[in-house]
């Protein structure tokens, strides 16, 4: 099939939502498939790279608590037909696809069969609050829903009722499994990582009061801090101010330093107090083998098992934080117990079984369409067979855990989102 995967950010920028369009674009195009990544630009980027096609420019705006990206272009409408005109994609895989403009005039202009996946979680959003209503005719030309997790599908179906199938984010666990450790810190002191933008919803302070409270126990740790972000400065003049020794500030790193970082660390830390729709840095770690200290909220559940790959504390509770950091650091058979647990519960989210599951629904959502005689003018492909159970060829979650049986031919089907087209 021909499949364009649409990021409403500009690609290939860092970030959740642009990692799993990589990553989906990677292991379809081994399946066979012809794979376009559809994305805006920023800055001197080129409208066009191999497989990356740029329409309009991306700007950034604060969004749920972060840092978001809008597509705007005067051409909107002609760029994405002609671009949709040359292409004629048989599947059109939108990630986020509420977020102007460009996945909503994609949607709008969209011949092919079109799939969504959902990857935010928030417990308030002004913006869908209010753009719901709007966007219903836009959600009524999805031909199949995906959330990455049960948090993300709680979330969405609060303003977009419908079923939604749970395909979690998957973990490139050979690059993880690969990483060597960093020698300077290989010295003996117990190293506590956290890997996250520095700004409020991913509790770095709560981190470092609970590292201040865990260094006055005289625990024998040190402090690796990942990332940036406008929380930095702050973050930063509460160690020089408590004159918090330990503390490093690594900034941004590259993928393969971030993967010897993971398996350097003793104690991966994730105080994140809530809007986490799934937790990929989690996965991250658990392929590397180091132990979580996690937040216990909802986006996490679904990853980490308590108790088996690591220990879920509430968020926004220093003091219990330094509790579970400190029990983790001491005891070095729990350490070593987790760390294995989460090896071999990564394996369950490898991008490969995650690409299976993902083709799998595809051809779910073709079939269907097609048995009500609605297959959209640009599907030329074949209907692809139902594919059988393998055993391990799917990755189960605790939503799901049998994995996807028969690419889900027992899902319920969705009657308010197959729209005849003109």
């Amino acid at each position: 099939m021909k499949i364009g995967l649409v990021t409403p950010y500009v690609y290939p920028v860092p970030g959740g939502v642009n990692e799993h369009v990589r990553y989906l674009y990677e292991n379809l195009r081994l399946h066979g498939h012809d794979v376009r990544i559809i994305s805006s630009s920023h800055g001197l980027q080129r409208a066009s790279e191999g497989d990356v096609i740029r329409l309009g420019k991306g700007f950034s705006m604060p969004m749920n608590g972060s840092v978001g990206t809008i597509t705007v272009s005067p051409r909107y409408v002609s760029l994405v037909d002609e671009m949709l005109e040359r292409e004629r994609f048989d599947v059109l895989h939108f990630h986020e696809p509420f977020v102007p403009f460009l996945s909503l005039i994609l949607l709008r202009r969209s011949q092919s069969i079109n799939v969504a996946t959902f990857h935010a979680y928030a417990g308030f959003s002004l913006s869908y609050e209010f753009g719901a209503r709007v966007m219903q005719g836009h959600a009524r030309l999805l031909h199949g829903r995906i959330a990455v997790s049960a948090a993300a599908r709680h979330f969405i179906d609060r303003f977009f009722p419908g079923d939604y199938k749970i395909i979690p984010n998957g973990v490139d666990v050979d690059r993880y499994r690969r990483a060597v450790p960093i020698a300077r810190w290989q010295d003996g002191t117990r190293n506590i990582l956290f890997v996250g933008r520095h700004e409020p919803r991913k509790g770095l302070l709560d981190l470092l009061k609970a590292y201040r409270i865990l260094r006055k126990t005289g625990c024998p740790c040190r402090l690796l801090v990942v990332g940036s972000g406008p929380q930095e400065r702050e973050a930063r003049r509460y160690v020089l101010t408590r004159r918090l020794a330990g503390v490093e500030f690594l900034g941004r790193v590259s993928d393969a330093e971030k993967a010897q970082l993971f398996r350097t660390a003793d104690v991966f830390v994730s105080p994140a107090r809530g809007q986490e729709s799934f937790g990929i840095v989690l996965l991250e770690a658990m392929a590397a083998g180091a132990p979580i200290v996690a937040s216990d909220i909802h986006g996490y559940k679904g990853v980490v098992r308590r108790g088996e790959q690591g220990l879920l504390v509430p968020p926004g509770e220093p003091r219990e934080l330094a509790a579970a950091i400190g029990r983790l650091v001491l005891d070095d058979d729990l350490r070593a117990e987790m760390s294995a647990s989460g090896m071999a519960r990564s394996e369950t989210f490898s991008w490969e079984r995650i690409t299976d599951r993902v083709e799998a629904y595809y051809g779910f959502v073709i079939r269907r369409v097609a048995a009500q005689g609605a297959l959209p003018r640009d599907f030329r492909a074949e209907v692809p067979a139902p594919m059988r159970p393998t055993g391990s060829s799917v990755a189960a979650t605790d939503d799901d855990p049998a994995g996807e049986p028969s690419a889900g031919e027992g899902a319920p089907s969705e009657p308010t989102i197959l729209v005849p087209r003109p």
